[in-house]
């Protein structure tokens, strides 16, 4: 009862704080969100001395090495965290933007205007970094925000938390406005996804466990950020250097991350060309190939690929190959198998992109280019939420529009319906 009570209050509050967000200007939002900016730096190193806790815990628990990137803050990290709560601050308010006016015959005056969501709960693993990204993202569209972040990431969410929350205070911006539930007691979830009076919407992001215990208990609507089996396929009409560099670009660069390739679909044709010396720069960077049985036939020594690892995002250094015949074939494993996140295709032939990219059903599609651009940052959107792999409300990378609604702003001079 102690715990419903204290979320209860927490969800009130914030309800309440995001009706005071309606009377704040842009120019107070982006001095707020600056000063954060300029506070991630100048605290950088109690930051990491935080993190540094969770550090330690999370190798005496085993974690693996993706998993442990994933947590690591660094100067850099925190630089990038500061440089995106700066692009938010730069970026166009969505809040009363007119998305479209008209006017009837009878002489009403409609318009259709972006309005904050309310009160949003987004509930999260390991990475610290969307704690910033979070807070700043849904400060600038108006909104409240409950965060729950991975008990593993704890000590690093609290201190992010702590002194971003500090900042609003000097602007006379209730505090209210962002939360953090700290409490270690799993039951917290279940009890958030109960407050369907005071939460307006509820964002899930992390592995499958987490995400379908959200599915199943939520009374509140939810866009899921879900994982990504990503693939890149590298088409007959490939230039075959930079398909190489692509394809160990989206694995390699940072495999414990959702939008790195899981699978690479490679055309029959150039097959015995490229996997040869595609697979040995893998093995080199220390990734487990895992192919079918014509990647067996190529390329000797490979371990055979089940089904199950055409299903399955490592989120570490393992890759499942396959060779396929065609282009068709290639979109329905990937519509199949994927996870309607990123997906890539590597071709010269004009018509065989523009295939690819009405065919396969994600929420980002690539010509040439490495999956590992599906973010908000990289995006021009200053930050994300993260990757939407739902098709309503929003679709991938989700940022300050994408935590906006409308509502109908009518204007008459006294209209009455006959």
């Amino acid at each position: 009862m102690e715990l419903k009570k204290e979320l209860t209050n927490i969800a009130k509050s914030a309800q309440e704080a995001s009706r005071f967000m309606l009377t704040v200007s842009t120019a107070t939002k982006n001095k707020v969100l600056k000063n954060m900016a300029l506070v991630l730096i100048s605290k950088k190193e109690s930051i990491l001395k935080a993190n540094k806790k969770d550090i330690a815990r999370a190798t005496k628990a085993g974690l693996s090495g993706s998993l442990l990137d994933r947590l690591t803050l660094s100067a850099k990290r925190i630089k990038e965290m500061s440089d995106s709560l700066i692009e938010i601050s730069k970026l166009n308010d969505p809040v009363g933007e007119v998305i479209k006016a008209w006017r009837r015959p009878n002489g009403l005056w409609i318009h259709k205007v972006r309005v904050p969501i309310g009160v949003i709960a987004i509930i999260y693993e390991s990475r610290p970094n969307v704690t910033s990204d979070c807070i700043g993202l849904c400060f600038k569209s108006g909104n409240s925000v409950i965060l729950r972040g991975g008990s593993d990431a704890l000590n690093s969410n609290v201190a992010i938390y702590q002194l971003l929350k500090a900042v609003i205070k000097k602007y006379g911006v209730p505090q209210n406005l962002i939360n953090m539930v700290t409490t270690a007691d799993r039951d917290a979830v279940d009890v958030l996804l109960k407050l369907n009076n005071y939460i307006d919407l509820v964002i899930p992001r992390g592995g499958e466990s987490l995400i379908n215990r959200v599915i199943k208990s939520s009374r509140i609507p939810l866009i899921k950020h879900y994982k990504g089996i990503c693939h890149v396929y590298v088409d007959a009409w490939a230039d075959l250097n930079m398909a190489e560099n692509l394809c160990y670009n989206a694995k390699c660069q940072r495999p414990g991350v959702c939008n790195a390739m899981e699978s690479m679909l490679v055309h029959r044709d150039v097959a015995a060309r490229f996997l040869p010396a595609m697979l040995k720069k893998f093995k080199e960077a220390g990734v487990e190939n895992r192919g079918c049985s014509m990647t067996q036939r190529i390329v000797k020594g490979t371990k055979r690929a089940t089904e199950q690892d055409y299903h399955t995002e490592y989120l570490d250094l393992i890759l499942s190959v396959k060779v396929v015949n065609d282009l068709n074939e290639a979109v329905r494993h990937i519509n199949y198998y994927g996870t309607h996140h990123s997906d890539s295709i590597v071709t010269e032939n004009y018509e065989n992109a523009l295939e690819f990219l009405r065919k396969v059903d994600s929420a980002c599609v690539y010509v040439n280019a490495s999956t590992r651009f599906t973010d908000g940052y990289q995006f021009g959107l200053g930050a994300e939420i993260g990757i939407s792999t739902d098709k309503l409300h929003a679709r991938g990378p989700m940022a300050l529009e994408e935590l906006t609604t409308y509502k109908y702003m009518v204007f008459g001079n006294g209209q009455v319906r006959e």
